[in-house]
């Protein structure tokens, strides 16, 4: 007869060790500060929405160690960026450390910089066959994913630095939300990699991230978008803070999926088979990822329709973003019952996978490019 370990049956909370109590209460002491700041700025909505990124950062943290570095410090780096402005947006020209560092945009070309070489480190991890290599991969991932978000923290207290009518959260435009899918993209594949001892993966999901980058360094070098500017009356509700991170929780595991796909079809090829993982192995993680990324992108849904009916009056009006979107959805829902239902595996669902970023790339880019509608603000 089995015996049961005590973990087993012991009640969640009891389970928690102290560093997870500590780690809440940073959190929990942070909120209160940021409430005690800037109540008088938030409307009861905003008020909610920290409630519930506060019990979500804890929640994170509970679930995945690393997020309890991740979050506080990315948080430090933030204050400190703050606390070098001393109120005056003119200091990032003539402070060394936020010129050449912890200025928003600063900190998001490190990211940039630091992505860039992450992928060239786990290629070369990959084909050496080292471990070193891909170890540094990860760590430089990490770095990036670090700095980066300490960025877009950054980024959100310039805004108000610039004027209390202009600042808002760094989510509203092709510049800032090509950093957010690089973030939650990286963050997710980390969070795999380590699931899976998947190192050799970096080599593939770092190439999609890298695209990202590229795209970032034009729009910013050829467009100036980097620089800050006022919300258009269309994205002036707190809608955008919790549709928008939504919809790209579901951009990042649908291009997570697809580079994995690439990986899967790759092996299946015999190409670098003897350097990845096993093809079951790849075809699980594929699966998952579709999984959360259809989870959250349904959730994201939900939310534009409600927002819609609050700014348009209506929940669907068939506009192309709000067209593509529902393709998006039924492409992945369709995904998931042939795997589920039917039983399909391997080099169908790969390819399936990597067909369906194209469908997605073209919901969130391409609509905005070639199509008009309610939702023609976010072109190039």
């Amino acid at each position: 007869m089995d015996i049961a370990h005590p973990n087993d049956v012991k009640p969640f909370y009891q389970r928690l060790a102290w560093g997870d109590w500590l780690y809440a209460l940073i959190i929990l002491l942070t909120a209160a500060s940021t409430f005690n700041l800037f109540s008088s700025y938030m409307d009861v909505y905003e008020r909610g929405i920290l409630v519930g990124a506060t019990l979500g950062l804890i929640a994170l943290g509970w679930f995945w160690r690393p997020l309890r570095v991740f979050f506080p410090l990315t948080a430090v780096l933030a204050l400190l960026a703050i606390s070098l402005y001393h109120g005056d947006l003119g200091r990032a020209q003539h402070s060394f450390w936020l010129k050449y560092l912890l200025s928003s945009q600063s900190a998001i070309m490190w990211m940039c910089t630091l992505f860039f070489i992450a992928t060239f480190v786990y290629w070369g991890g990959l084909l050496a066959r080292s471990a070193s290599w891909m170890h540094i991969g990860s760590g430089l991932t990490w770095a990036a994913a670090t700095i980066g978000f300490a960025g877009m923290l950054i980024r959100w207290y310039e805004s108000y630095l610039i004027g209390s009518d202009i600042g808002h959260i760094p989510v509203s435009n092709l510049y800032e939300v090509f950093i957010l899918f690089c973030l939650i993209t990286s963050l997710l594949y980390l969070y795999y990699e380590a699931k899976f001892q998947a190192r050799q993966l970096g080599a593939f999901v770092l190439l999609v991230i890298s695209a990202a980058v590229g795209f970032i360094l034009w729009y910013s070098l050829d467009k100036q978008a980097h620089e800050i500017q006022p919300l258009i009356p269309a994205l002036q509700s707190w809608w955008m803070k919790i549709h928008v991170p939504a919809n790209f929780i579901g951009y990042g595991s649908f291009s997570l999926a697809a580079m994995v796909g690439v990986a899967e079809l790759v092996a299946m090829q015999g190409w670098l088979k003897d350097k990845l993982p096993p093809v079951e192995m790849l075809d699980e993680i594929m699966y998952r990822a579709i999984t959360v990324g259809f989870l959250f992108f349904t959730i994201a849904t939900i939310l534009g329709a409600m927002w819609a009916a609050d700014a348009w009056g209506g929940y669907w009006s068939w506009d192309p973003k709000e067209t593509w979107a529902l393709i998006v959805w039924l492409n992945y829902a369709a995904w998931l019952h042939v795997r589920l239902v039917k039983g399909w595996r391997g080099k169908p669902l790969a390819w399936w996978a990597v067909i369906g970023i194209f469908v997605t790339s073209f919901a969130f880019l391409g609509v905005n490019m070639f199509l008009s509608g309610l939702h023609s603000y976010g072109g190039l």
